[in-house]
């Protein structure tokens, strides 16, 4: 950090933390508020290309001490990108007037109904928020589209306050007052081409450079497209894009200076849903370039040549309005792999090819691909000189769904009872996309909760509420797509539910839930956990309810493969189809695998099939792999250990064998007081009693005996009476000791 002026400090440009977009906010390390001796809520002038005004919050000690924080709008006013150097100066308070009229052009979607409620929704959003004339602001819950101060009473930087009046023009009024600037910017760039919308061609800024020149206008339209604060969970990958885009687009000669050629091509690729088209569009938007556009169908025509011309068109017209950013959106289905089969799909990979290693003064053409099918695109495409840079944009970690969640809320009226920490904690697998769906399924929910009375509803319309019950409902409701291919259900069922079986129990919380609650202690003694677990005994003794009471104690998702499902007659797939189970896994840890009877694939090699072989050696493929995600666990079940391959049950595999017997009499007896619970037993009967006399049942017959039961107390009643006499006397029917007797009478234990 460097003195600018007497009163001023120079600090690089960072992105504004999620929660801060739209809020008018610069956030400042301490040593940077002491040097300029200001409090937090006080305005601060920031001076970039332009200058704006913004209140100064305190910044968090993490951030560096040459750090500003500012988000997207700010960042515009100030003419100013993420790594540029600006002069943050103090303002005297006594120079900033109270507004007495604010007036704000609306975007191009809003609509006149919409007037009253938003300028009441404006003034309250906007209040103790400094602002100037020719500005951009974004007010929260009037969509994602900014607005601009066209003019204010007094004129100057003022503040708005409670008895400030705030009024909304129309589009027509902006565009009228505006006129002939945006006809100087040269290219479209009103609020639909700023990359948000995915119009092909739409300019997002003016041709100038990150740190170029300024593009000649006091004033360019707000952008209405992603920034930067948009993206949750995924800094990182941000970071490398900006990497690779923003330094050919800004210095050029840079790279001519060091007499290499500048990268020409990012490839994005990971599960539908994670933000790769988001990181696109939000870096485009931010860059200052324009923003071209492609997605597969487009091309594609059934005349000879013409797809081949389309993509030249497209390439000569980045190159006439460079800098340009061309988008290929689901890049694989134009870019597959070339076979002798696909003649016209041949043709198009050529010519991509030729395009991309044809762009010679390519500093300011970039192309970027999106996929969620890096294996299908042509290898030729993928090495340096075309698509430079691969970068992964995987499922978010905790962190990344609470970011993403703060963005998705951000405008939401939240009641004080939703943690976004614990939305972010029960949400393993979920992508930014499901996320999403999430937050407006819990708001369709509170809408549908909403008071029936219209005295009470127009109130509660006024002020709603979003609370946890609405986001459990949504949560319910919406699964993580990464698993909806492979998740066969989702457990309800926990160890409260499961009779007895104490040491598999304890055995199987060591195995999955420990290395994910005392990741610490698995750290500080250099200690893998577990990678595969074997529950094996004679059938019905709860190995399979075991392990779905697993799923539902841990919260966790769950994979569950029966074995027969996985053998298919044509060569290669049996094995593709395990491969696909593990990467799902992988894609949403942590999770469980569950293989239920296992032996049906793993026969030991040399005494099975050929295909049962070829699928014992991808498993052991894939637990091999496995030690490189701790947060991966599979689980198999058999009740014939004795037929699965050696090799699978070796350490470092299923490497923990858990026997899951027959129940003794106090597991027995455990067993029968959860199946008979919330049951209209007899006062006769005795629980313990009866454990004791069912020596040899097991947990799948104790069940079975206690619904026969139930059926024939049922059928006693239904038999006496019609339906609805019978229903009405539900509550007099009760379980006796001679209902259990006559179903122990009709069903034997299963050994």
């Amino acid at each position: 950090m460097s003195q600018s002026d007497s009163d001023g400090v120079s600090l690089t440009v960072r992105a504004a933390e999620k929660r801060d977009a739209g809020r008018g906010v610069a956030r400042i390390p301490e040593i940077a508020r002491r040097q300029l001796g200001v409090l937090s809520g006080d305005t601060v002038v920031i001076e970039g290309k332009k200058t704006t005004v913004a209140k100064m919050w305190p910044a968090d000690s993490s951030v560096p001490e040459n750090v500003i924080q500012i988000d997207g709008d700010t960042r515009a006013n100030a003419g100013a990108h993420v790594g540029d150097t600006v002069a943050v100066r103090t303002k005297d308070t006594s120079t900033i007037a109270e507004a007495n009229r604010v007036t704000l052009a609306a975007p191009s979607s809003f609509t006149d109904t919409q007037r009253g409620s938003a300028e009441r929704a404006a003034a309250k959003t906007l209040r103790n928020r400094p602002v100037r004339a020719g500005e951009q602001i974004r007010v929260e819950g009037l969509g994602q589209e900014p607005f601009r101060v066209t003019d204010t009473d007094p004129g100057g930087d003022v503040r708005i306050t409670s008895t400030t009046t705030v009024r909304i023009a129309g589009a027509s009024a902006k565009t009228a007052q505006q006129g002939s600037s945006s006809a100087s910017r040269g290219a479209d760039g009103s609020a639909e081409g700023g990359g948000g919308s995915g119009s092909s061609g739409g300019t997002v800024g003016t041709g100038g450079t990150a740190d170029g020149p300024p593009s000649g206008t006091a004033e360019a339209e707000p952008t209405s497209g992603v920034t930067y604060e948009d993206i949750g969970g995924l800094d990182e990958e941000l970071e490398l894009v900006r990497e690779m885009i923003e330094l050919p687009l800004s210095e050029p000669e840079l790279f001519r200076r060091l007499g290499v050629e500048p990268p020409s091509g990012v490839l994005l690729y990971g599960p539908p849903g994670t933000g790769k088209t988001l990181i696109a569009r939000a870096v485009a938007n931010e860059v200052d370039a324009n923003f071209e556009t492609i997605s597969g169908p487009e091309i594609m025509s059934k005349y000879k040549g013409e797809s081949e011309e389309r993509l030249r068109e497209v390439f000569e017209a980045a190159e006439a309005n460079a800098p340009t950013i061309i988008f290929f959106d689901e890049i694989d289905s134009i870019a597959g792999t070339r076979d002798d089969d696909g003649d016209a799909e041949n043709r198009i990979v050529g010519q991509l090819l030729t395009l991309m290693d044809g762009l010679d003064a390519r500093g300011e053409v970039i192309v970027i691909g999106a996929t969620n099918r890096v294996d299908v695109i042509d290898p030729a495409l993928r090495r340096g000189g075309r698509f430079d840079r691969e970068i992964q944009v995987g499922v978010p970690d905790i962190e990344g769904r609470k970011e993403i969640l703060e963005v998705h809320t951000r405008g939401m009226p939240l009641d004080d009872d939703v943690s976004v920490d614990a939305i972010a904690r029960r949400t393993h697998g979920f992508v930014g996309a499901d996320l999403d769906a999430v937050a407006s399924e819990a708001a369709m929910a509170a809408i549908r909760d909403r008071p029936t009375e219209s005295d009470e509803r127009d109130e509660w319309n006024e002020s709603p509420t979003v609370t946890k019950s609405h986001f459990d409902n949504a949560l319910a409701a919406v699964e993580p797509s990464a698993m909806r291919e492979y998740v066969a259900e989702s457990p309800n069922t926990d160890f409260s539910n499961v009779g007895g079986l104490e040491d598999a129990k304890q055995i199987l919380r060591e195995s999955v839930e420990w290395p994910l609650t005392y990741d610490r202690l698995f750290e500080e003694t250099n200690t893998d956990p577990p990678s595969g677990v074997l529950l094996y005994g004679p059938p019905g003794t709860g190995k399979t309810l075991l392990a779905r009471a697993l799923a539902g104690e841990t919260d966790v998702n769950f994979v569950r493969v029966d074995g027969p499902e996985i053998i298919d007659r044509y060569v290669g797939e049996s094995e593709k189809a395990i491969r696909e189970v593990f990467e799902r896994a992988r894609q949403s840890a942590p999770s469980i695998v569950f293989f239920d009877e296992i032996d049906a694939i793993t026969a030991a090699r040399g005494e099975g099939h050929e295909v049962t072989e070829r699928v014992v050696s991808q498993l052991l493929t894939e637990l091999d792999g496995m030690r490189e995600n701790p947060n991966l666990v599979v689980l198999a079940a058999t009740n014939r250990k004795d037929q699965i391959d050696p090799a699978l049950l070796r350490p470092g595999r299923l490497d923990t064998h858990v026997l899951v017997g027959e129940p003794d009499r106090e597991a027995r007896e455990k067993i029968l007081e959860v199946h008979t619970r919330g049951k209209p037993l007899d006062d006769e009967i005795d629980i313990s009693a009866l454990a004791a006399e069912l020596e040899g049942y097991t947990g799948a017959d104790l069940e079975a005996l206690v619904r026969t039961a139930s059926m024939k107390a049922i059928r006693e009643v239904a038999s006496k009476y019609d339906p609805d006499e019978a229903n009405e006397k539900a509550d007099e029917v009760v379980i006796e000791r001679r209902h259990l007797e006559a179903a122990r009478e009709n069903g034997k234990p299963t050994r």
